[in-house]
C-alpha cells in the first residue's frame, strides 16, 4: 500500500528531491547544449517568488526535503538570493542546492551562502582555458576557478564540479581532473553526453561511455561509495590517497532509472515526470492560491503516470530539445 503522505509512484519509488528551473535563459554557448547561443532572450513568464514558495511548500508537504535550483543559468535571475532564502525557509527543506555555469561565482558566491545555500554544483568542462572556451564559448575559466576556491572557504555541505564527457574535446583530461581533486574536498562528476532532440550528429561524434572511466578507477584502487537517500544518480568513487571523489552519471547504463528520486519543474511551471518525457503538464493555475491541497492532489495523480525508465537507448528523447530547457 502506497504512503499517501509521500510522493510515490507505481514502482514504489519515492520522490524527495525537486529540481526547479528558474529560467531557460543562458549566457554560455556550450557545444553540447546551445552551440548557437540561447534561444531564450526574455525571462517573461518565469516563476515568480510567491509561485516558487507555493510550489516548494506543496512538495515539502509530500515529503520533499531537497531543492536544486537550475536553469538555463539560474544566476541570471536578479532575485536569486531571495529565491534561495524562500526555499530554505519552507519547513521540511533541509538542503537547497544550486547548479551554475559559474559566470557569477566569484562575485556572488558569498551572498548565495549567506542567503542559505547548502550545496553548489559548478559546470567546468575543461581545466584548460583554450579548451574551456572552445566548449563553452566563455573565457571565464580563471574567474570560475577563483570562485570555486572561495566556495571551498565558505564551508558548503557539498561542492561538486560537473563535466560533460566529450570524445573529441576533453576526453584526454582525466589526469588533469584527478590531480585537481587530489587535494580538494570536491566531487568531480563526469556526465555522459545525452542525446536530445537537436544534437543527433554531435552525439554520434562525441558520446563517450563512462564505463571506460569506471574501469580505470577500479583498476587504480578506487572503490564505490554507498549512495545517500537524497543523492542524485551518480555512482561515486573514493580513494584513500585523494581528498576529493569522482562521480559518474551514466544514463545509458542498465537499471539507471531504478532508483530515480527526483522530479523536475520548468521555469514555466511545467511538471517533468522524466527529463525525456514527451508530454509535460502545467501547474500554473494551481500556483495562484496559498492552498497547497489542489497542487498536492495533482502531483499525486500525475506521478502514477511516470514510466519505469527513459527510452534513450532507443534514441527516443521526448520533447527535450536541449538541456537548457530544464537544467539536465
Amino acid at each position: 500500500m502506497l504512503d499517501e503522505s509521500l510522493l510515490t509512484d507505481r514502482f514504489a519509488r519515492t520522490f524527495g528531491y525537486l529540481r526547479l528551473s528558474l529560467t531557460e535563459k543562458c549566457n554560455f554557448s556550450c557545444s553540447y547544449c546551445l552551440p548557437d547561443g540561447s534561444e531564450c532572450h526574455s525571462m517573461e513568464g518565469d516563476l515568480s517568488l510567491i509561485e516558487i514558495r507555493r510550489l516548494v511548500t506543496a512538495f515539502t508537504l509530500l515529503g520533499t526535503q531537497k531543492v536544486r535550483l537550475t536553469g538555463g543559468e539560474p544566476s541570471l535571475r536578479r532575485d536569486l538570493c531571495d529565491i534561495i532564502k524562500t526555499c530554505k525557509s519552507v519547513a521540511g527543506i533541509n538542503s537547497v542546492a544550486l547548479t551554475t555555469n559559474g559566470f557569477r561565482l566569484e562575485k556572488d558566491v558569498a551572498s548565495w551562502r549567506a542567503a542559505g545555500l547548502d550545496a553548489l554544483n559548478v559546470s567546468i568542462d575543461s581545466l584548460r582555458p583554450e579548451m574551456f572556451q572552445l566548449i563553452t564559448g566563455s573565457g571565464k575559466l580563471r574567474s570560475i576557478l577563483t570562485g570555486l576556491d572561495e566556495a571551498q572557504a565558505l564551508g558548503f555541505k557539498q561542492l561538486k564540479i560537473n563535466t560533460v564527457l566529450l570524445r573529441e574535446q576533453n576526453a584526454r583530461e582525466l589526469d588533469d581532473f584527478l590531480a585537481f581533486i587530489k587535494t580538494r574536498r570536491i566531487t568531480l562528476r563526469f556526465i555522459e553526453l545525452m542525446r536530445t532532440g537537436d544534437n543527433a550528429d554531435f552525439f554520434a561524434r562525441q558520446h563517450l561511455s563512462g564505463e571506460r572511466i569506471q574501469q580505470r578507477l577500479l583498476s587504480e584502487g578506487w572503490t564505490q561509495k554507498i549512495r545517500s537517500a537524497n543523492a542524485g544518480p551518480a555512482k561515486e568513487f573514493i580513494h584513500p590517497d585523494y581528498i576529493g571523489s569522482i562521480g559518474l552519471i551514466m544514463p545509458y547504463s542498465k537499471n539507471f532509472c531504478a532508483d530515480c528520486n527526483r522530479l523536475r519543474v520548468s521555469s514555466k511551471a511545467e511538471l517533468y515526470l522524466c527529463l525525456f518525457a514527451e508530454q509535460h503538464q502545467s501547474m500554473r493555475a494551481l500556483l495562484q492560491s496559498d492552498d497547497p491541497q489542489p497542487l498536492m492532489n495533482f502531483l499525486r495523480a500525475a506521478l502514477q503516470h511516470k514510466t519505469a525508465s527513459h527510452d534513450l537507448q532507443n534514441q527516443i528523447t521526448g520533447s527535450t530539445r536541449h538541456l537548457a530547457m530544464i537544467g539536465g
